[in-house]
């Protein structure tokens, strides 16, 4: 096994980088939005109730919002 100052002086001896693996984004991105969606819902009831800020309602919408606004991104790069 090559030291770490040998690697760093000749980064050719360094083995290739893998692939990275293959991902469907879109499902990650709608999984995301359903989370953020589920915490809203849960948040919401704490701040009706006074448990927790309502400010930590917009957190949540902030996440649904840019989850939704990073959909078309992810179906426009499905193929890379």
């Amino acid at each position: 096994m090559p030291s770490v100052m040998t690697l760093l002086l000749h980064p050719e001896r360094r083995r290739p980088t893998p692939a990275p693996p293959a991902t469907d984004l879109v499902r990650v991105v709608l999984v995301g939005v359903a989370v953020w969606t589920v915490a809203l819902v849960v948040v919401g009831v704490l701040a009706a109730t006074g448990v927790v800020p309502v400010g930590a309602v917009a957190i949540c919408g902030a996440g649904i919002l840019l989850g939704l606004l990073g959909l078309p991104w992810a179906r426009r790069h499905r193929g890379d």
